[in-house]
């Protein structure tokens, strides 16, 4: 009990730091990338408390309180996450979540927070097969949901789970919201909607949006780390620079394609999930 509350906190705690650092260092080689100079590798935490500064204007009411649920659900994921929790229960969370943004860009009744909106809803419908292959598979591996159950499996599940590994790779890019899948928010100047689904949240409710999206990364890249983990050191440190890297591969990806249309982004991540994750899960129940 008394690790599993120190885990909790830890994730609390130095989630939103190391996500927004990450945050400011896909800016700096975004930049290099594109022969720019680019910002700090602090200025992500400069824009927040910057935001947290600003008055706060909002459509109604309503918008604040269901982005502040958002936030909140995303902390809860993160929490039943890194608490050792049941996979199924940390999805459905972060599904609700989800959720909670799309119905505060809807209460906006603006054309481009609206649009944004939909696109999340057709982004979800996107990645969340393969998420639920990837937590089935876990299962199959090892007998269980439970994180901590996963975690202290003494078999690295990267083998046995190698297509559900790069499929889940693959729907990364939608959920960190990369380019070519970037269709309902993109935190860089290359989206015709504005910003989508944020368009009308400004001052403390957009510094949630950032913060909660610094949390969530940190929470995904935890799934990578599932794939590594068995038990021992060198299976935490192997795990934590796959996480890295993978986060790494995705700015580079981001840089180096163009947005696609919402067609492309469901059809490629069904049949991700058809080849990668249903032929591996396939192939586990018959071995």
């Amino acid at each position: 009990m008394i690790k599993t509350i120190i885990l909790v906190v830890a994730y609390l705690v130095l989630a939103p730091i190391v996500g927004g650092f990450l945050a400011g260092v896909d800016r700096v080689i975004s930049a290099r990338m594109q022969g720019r100079v680019g910002p700090p590798v602090l200025q992500p935490f400069y824009d927040v408390l910057k935001l947290r500064e600003k008055e706060d204007i909002t459509v109604n009411k309503v918008q604040d309180f269901y982005v502040a649920c958002f936030f909140v659900f995303v902390l809860v994921t993160g929490s039943f996450f890194f608490a050792g929790g049941d996979l199924l229960l940390v999805i459905f969370t972060l599904t609700l979540a989800s959720v909670f943004l799309i119905v505060a860009a809807f209460s906006s009744n603006s054309p481009y927070a609206q649009l944004g909106a939909e696109r999340e809803l057709l982004q979800m419908m996107a990645y969340e097969p393969m998420v639920l292959l990837t937590a089935v598979g876990f299962y199959m591996v090892d007998k269980s949901f439970e994180v901590r159950q996963i975690i202290s499996d003494t078999n690295m599940d990267f083998l046995p789970l190698i297509g559900v590994f790069f499929g889940f790779l693959f729907i990364l890019t939608i959920k960190f919201r990369k380019s070519p899948f970037d269709l309902s928010m993109s935190h860089h100047a290359h989206q015709e909607l504005v910003r989508g689904i944020t368009t009308e949240f400004s001052g403390k409710t957009m510094a949630l949006v950032e913060m909660a999206h610094w949390y969530e990364n940190i929470f995904l890249l935890g799934f990578i780390f599932l794939f590594f983990a068995n038990g021992t050191v060198w299976g935490a440190v192997i795990g934590v620079v796959v996480c890295l890297l993978a986060y790494f591969l995705e700015v580079f990806i981001d840089n180096s394609f163009a947005r696609m249309k919402w067609q492309v982004a469901i059809n490629s991540a069904w049949i991700v999930a058809l080849i990668l994750g249903v032929i591996n899960l396939f192939i586990l129940y018959l071995v």
